[in-house]
């Protein structure tokens, strides 16, 4: 009997494909589609976090310095702070979330030097 109530409502609602997924969106998933944040805004901030995250490693460059070990410090303080700071939005504590970002760094450098040794990269 519910299968008959039901019916014509379905049939109302996937006649037009735009109230379809709409409906389907907000009822199933939780997403209300007129009411998503703006995709420009997160081009735009995703830009320039990554510009951002990319000229920490530099810093101690630009300024006059001449020593890789200067770039190693500045990321690694980068990173852990990078860590940190996020960790505030999950139930984590920050030396935790600072620590694992360091870690996941380091290896990543680590692969990548690894790599570039490879190939026939080298520091000047």
């Amino acid at each position: 009997m519910l299968q008959l109530t039901i019916a014509p409502l379905a049939g109302e609602l996937t006649r037009d494909s735009d109230t379809a997924w709409r409906v389907h969106a907000r009822e199933e998933l939780g997403i209300d589609p007129d009411d998503l944040p703006s995709p420009w805004v997160a081009a735009v901030s995703s830009f320039l976090s990554f510009a951002l995250g990319a000229l920490v490693p530099i810093l101690p460059l630009l300024v006059g310095g001449t020593s890789i070990s200067w770039v190693a410090v500045v990321s690694a303080v980068g990173l852990f702070g990078s860590g940190a700071v996020v960790s505030r939005l999950t139930a984590t504590p920050p030396w935790f979330g600072g620590g694992r970002q360091l870690l996941l760094g380091a290896v990543a450098a680590a692969v990548t030097y690894g790599i570039g040794t490879l190939v026939g990269a080298g520091l000047a």
